[in-house]
Parts: C-alpha cells; structure tokens; sequence
C-alpha cells in the first residue's frame, strides 16, 4: 500500500478537540512494500501518526491519501472496507480478557469474514492450525489454549503481533512492538515482522523506542520531535548528531546501544491442534 501524507496534522486520541496537534504538518509519501522506522522521544506524535494512518484519527489539517484514496472522503462503509486492508497493532493490544489466545489470534481474520461467520468464531475456533503457525512465530505456540488474562505483558503483545500474519492487510502499523520484550523475544519479534512483511510485500511502518534496532533492521527512518518531521532519511546517513538534536529533551532516550540482538529461535513446525 502506497502512503502519501501532505502537511498532515492531527491530535492525539485522547486529546479534546480543542487541543493542539500532537503531530503538526507532516509531509512524507511510503512506498509499496517500504519498511520504515518513526522514532523520537515520548510526546513526539509517533502513536498520533499511527492512528491517522490506520484511519482512526481524521486529519486535523492537511491530507493523507492510502493507494491514491482519501480515507475521509469516502462513504462510510467503504471506509470501513478500506479499514480492513490495515492492521494496527498498539503497544498495549485490547484484548478482551477471559479469551482464548487461539481466538484472540484468529481476530486478526475477522475484516475478511463475513458476519455469520465471525460471530460463529467466537464460539468454535475455525483454523487452529494456522493461529499455531502464527504464535510459534512469536515463541507462543504453548500458550494457544490460555486465557488472555493468565498471560504477562510480554505475551499479550506477542498475541497482538500474531495477528498480523493472519490479517488480510497489505499496510502493518506498529507501535513499539519490542516494549515488553526480552532480547531475545525481542530479537524473534522484530525479524518475523520485518521477514513476513517482505514476503508478503506489506507495507511496514514501525515506532519504536530502540534507536540502534530501528537503525539496524529498517532501511528509511523517520525522527518525530515536538510533532514536527525533523528528518526522513536512509539509515545510513542518520548520524550521531541528528539524534542528539532529535532526543535533545529527553537525552535519557536515546541512552547507549540497545541491548544485544541474538540469532532468533528456529520457528518450529506447526502441528494439528483440536480445541479443548
């Protein structure tokens, strides 16, 4: 999916109306397929920028256009079938807490069916095997039959994230999916994300807190401070001073090296499962 986004401006979804932009006059276009990283420090309209792009936020200013169509423009149930080409994973999922992670994985199907049968969904998982494949991804395939709320924060994100390989959407919106993650889960989540992402030929867009990740895994960077676009380059010409500049009131962000990314746990084969 092509994003294009012309001094865009938005609020933050918790701010009241007559707040100011959270994330003032942004321009930027993404490719099809293009894998960037948005970082900045807390505050810098990274989570905004998500939501106007997932269409959940409409355009306190200026435009965004997805594959050439003005989300906010269209009728509203062709908005919502365009919703559902996007998947938005937010830090902290809302996952409703006495389901089954099998269930909860299988929601990332649900704009591709029809209503009959994602109501019958809740009751009878319809595709086991596949929500497996996608938590063995994560390291999660064990927890398939849990219930959310016997899960740490670490393992309702990874459920978030698992969502993903099975949401019919060509745009991934991702916000700082490592947060509760230890190097090594870590090290798997961001690998499967940016691996499945290129094989499907999805775009990506990721924040994230760590600066030395999203330097080394993506390509193109996007830094966000106060709100405003302060630069859009490749990763490699991002420099040390840029970031400084970038992270200059809240230099405890940037801090050193993030911790140190190993070689990600093979994935095992997915197996046959019946619900319990």
């Amino acid at each position: 999916m092509r994003i294009f986004a012309e001094r865009l401006s938005a609020r933050h979804p918790a701010a009241k109306a007559d707040a100011p932009p959270a994330l003032a006059e942004a321009s930027f276009t993404i490719e099809p397929g293009e894998q960037v990283a948005i970082i900045g420090a807390s505050g810098a309209g990274k989570t905004t920028l998500l939501h106007a792009l997932a269409c959940a936020l409409p355009p306190a200013a200026g435009t965004v256009t997805l594959d050439g169509v003005a989300p906010w423009q269209l009728p509203r149930a062709e908005l919502q079938r365009l919703r559902g080409q996007l998947f938005l994973a937010p830090q902290v999922p809302p996952l409703p807490p006495r389901q089954r992670v099998v269930t909860a994985v299988l929601a990332g199907r649900l704009p591709a069916l029809g209503f009959w049968k994602s109501v019958a969904s809740l009751f009878y998982p319809y595709d086991i095997p596949a929500a497996h494949h996608a938590l063995t991804a994560f390291d999660l395939a064990e927890k398939i039959f849990e219930r959310v709320d016997r899960l740490s924060g670490g393992e309702r994100q990874r459920v978030g994230l698992a969502r993903a390989l099975l949401a019919p959407a060509s745009l991934w919106l991702v916000d700082e999916p490592l947060s509760a993650l230890d190097p090594r889960r870590a090290e798997l989540a961001i690998t499967t994300l940016t691996g499945q992402a290129r094989e499907r030929g999805v775009t990506l867009v990721t924040t994230l807190h760590q600066v030395d990740v999203a330097l080394t895994r993506y390509q193109r960077i996007i830094g966000l401070a106060n709100g405003k676009l302060t630069f859009d380059l490749p990763a490699k010409d991002v420099t040390r001073e840029m970031l400084e500049r970038l992270y200059a009131e809240h230099p405890e962000e940037l801090g050193g090296p993030a911790p140190e990314l190993i070689d990600p746990v093979p994935a095992k084969q997915p197996a046959v499962m019946h619900c319990r």
